[in-house]
């Protein structure tokens, strides 16, 4: 088989097993986003939160009312080592997944990461009527997701391979966007 072909066959096989991983805050898509890219790609989808509930067989606030965000992270860092081995993947991670070190190394070895980026006011639109979301049980959701972005901002800019603004684009754009700049990737 000459070398150049060779070549192409192996980057389609690269480019159907290589994750893909989408990164951050609640309520910028990543679920959405990350379901019909998973279908474009045809490749099986995960969710991390989704993930560490059917293990556990209780929801994220449940785990935030009996282990603290503490025990969530160690669950969530050990659901993320487990779902990163796998290959041709699309895997939503939790907003707060970026905060561990050994999270962030595992993403950017295993994959090709996308940070979604919103803005404040979308994700308080977004994620208003949502009471699955103990990190905004307060009397300030805007003042606690402000917070949130300050803190984890620069841990999404330098974990992602690309980055996107998914406020006020559709959806479908989002996904053609990504699949545009993960095609460029490989």
């Amino acid at each position: 088989m000459p070398p150049f072909l060779l070549e192409s066959l192996l980057g389609k096989i690269t480019m159907q097993t290589e994750n893909i991983y989408l990164i951050g805050l609640m309520g910028a898509g990543k679920t959405t986003i990350g379901r019909q890219l998973a279908k474009a790609l045809q490749l099986p989808f995960y969710d991390s939160d989704k993930a560490i509930e059917e293990q556990t067989g209780v929801d994220i606030p449940t785990i935030f009312e009996y282990e603290g965000e503490k025990g969530f992270r160690e669950r969530e860092q050990n659901m993320i080592e487990e779902l990163s081995k796998l290959d041709g993947i699309v895997l939503a991670t939790g907003g707060g997944a970026i905060l561990r070190e050994q999270n962030r190394t595992k993403l950017k070895e295993n994959g090709f990461v996308v940070y979604l980026q919103c803005s404040v006011d979308k994700i308080l639109q977004r994620t208003k009527r949502d009471n699955q979301r103990p990190l905004l049980n307060t009397d300030s959701p805007r003042e606690r997701i402000e917070s949130l972005f300050k803190e984890r901002e620069a841990f999404y800019i330098n974990t992602a391979d690309f980055k996107i603004e998914t406020s006020s684009m559709q959806s479908k754009t989002v996904v053609q966007n990504i699949l545009d700049a993960y095609e460029s990737s490989i």
